[in-house]
């Protein structure tokens, strides 16, 4: 058990256009006490049988709680501790024996985009090779779209998310591929997260097939312009059939000249230069991490750089999966992703990449809820999502099931049965 833990809670951050699917579940919520708003009340959550707050401080990462309560204050975790030790609260919900968790953070997505690729999926699935060429399908699509489904297609992926418990995620442009296309996915991505990537380096443009270094010299110039404005960070697909580490490294030098802050995804289908290229610009989080030294997991373990690891994308190529174990054992810090995209991984179940880390990477239940919230907000550079501490946005949800062990132990069971999102109940 634990001791209460209170805070003087500081003033709000403004808070970020609510993406439409959290308003739609919003205008469907229950209110507790038609005397208070949510905005204002503090509501206690008791009869937790087991509380993640991800508080090292409690005697392990995951820092569980047994017979635990949670206040929430506005938008902000308030209290966390022994249910007998609660303090007194306008409204009060009882989670009936269930564990509590922060909501998921997913930090690497691919939500702009129209289409899908069923076919190339099928024929995967039926003995071909996965290989970065068919991001093209997928920017003829989106290319063809209009900015109203595009913005359809957005809304529908984050009710997905949100209804399996992320509360925080970020997205990525990468299937326009111009300058006018790159910049209105951005504005799309950004009227739902702060977490907008600018990826206009996913691979080169099927118009300079013959001319990478013209597209290089593109998106490192009028496209990065255009699209800087929209964006917290600046991404590329380092990878044979993609951009190599010197093309890598001038257009993430170029974004963060532009006040962009890099991320990479970095040996996917082979080794190469990604990982130690994330390390030496500090980049937040190299993404995929499948194919590595020991030098690159040295120089993670050694730096400020989280491994994204996306096993949504081994289950949907067959391919090799990430050896989560080895990265863990050296201290690097991972955190878990869908990597929701319509070709190489087209799920946003973050619970189901959670089954996958523990069935087939290495992982313990409580490594990959660990690497799903707090690792996924650290990929972020956030602390103030991903955990239940004073302080902390009230992201979190209810499972229908007394232990988030049952994440791994029950895949594929639809286990979240109450969503908050910014001390909102929109599930």
């Amino acid at each position: 058990m634990t001791p209460g833990r209170s805070f003087e809670r500081p003033a709000p951050e403004p808070d970020p256009t609510a993406d439409q699917a959290t308003k739609d579940a919003m205008s469907n919520a229950t209110t507790v006490s038609p005397a208070h708003s949510a905005s204002t009340a503090s509501t206690l959550i008791t009869n937790i049988a087991a509380l993640v707050t991800n508080d090292p401080s409690l005697g392990s990462p995951l820092g569980l709680v047994q017979d635990a309560a949670v206040v929430i204050e506005g938008d902000r975790i308030a209290w966390t501790g022994d249910q007998s030790k609660a303090p007194a609260t306008d409204n009060r919900v009882d989670a009936g024996g269930r564990a509590v968790l922060p909501g998921f953070v997913d930090s690497h997505s691919h939500l702009v985009f129209a289409g899908d690729r069923t076919q190339e999926f099928n024929a995967r699935m039926s003995g071909r090779p996965y290989s970065a060429g068919g991001i093209r399908t997928t920017v003829a699509a989106t290319r063809a779209a209009t900015d109203e489904e595009l913005e359809a297609n957005v809304t529908r992926y984050l009710a997905e998310a949100l209804r399996q418990g992320t509360t925080t995620f970020e997205t990525k442009s990468g299937y326009g591929l111009t300058v006018e296309d790159e910049a209105r996915a951005l504005r799309v991505a950004a009227a739902h997260t702060d977490e907008v990537t600018y990826l206009g380096a996913h691979i080169v443009a099927p118009e300079f097939a013959e001319d990478p270094a013209a597209y290089v010299a593109l998106v490192t110039g009028e496209m990065l312009d255009a699209c800087a404005p929209h964006a917290r960070w600046i991404d590329v697909f380092c990878e044979q059939g993609a951009f190599d580490g010197d093309q890598a490294r001038a257009i993430l030098t170029a974004g963060r000249e532009r006040g962009l802050h890099p991320r990479i995804h970095a040996n996917q289908l082979s080794y190469g230069p990604g990982v130690r290229l994330a390390v030496e610009l500090d980049a937040a989080s190299a993404d995929h991490c499948t194919h590595l030294t020991d030098e690159d997991v040295d120089a993670l373990a050694n730096s400020r750089t989280v491994a994204t690891l996306l096993p949504g994308a081994e289950f949907s190529t067959r391919a090799e999966w990430p050896d989560a174990r080895r990265l863990l054992d050296a201290g690097v810090t991972v955190a878990l992703s869908t990597d929701c995209n319509p070709g190489s991984s087209f799920t946003s179940s973050v619970p189901f990449c959670i089954a996958l880390a523990v069935r087939d990477m290495g992982m313990t239940p409580d490594e990959a809820v660990w690497s799903a919230t707090a690792g996924g907000a650290a990929a972020l550079r956030r602390t103030d999502i991903g955990r239940l501490t004073p302080g902390a946005y009230a992201d979190l949800m209810l499972l229908d099931a007394p232990s988030h062990v049952h994440l791994a132990y029950r895949p594929g069971v639809p286990l979240v049965t109450g969503v908050w999102r910014r001390g909102e109940r929109v599930l």
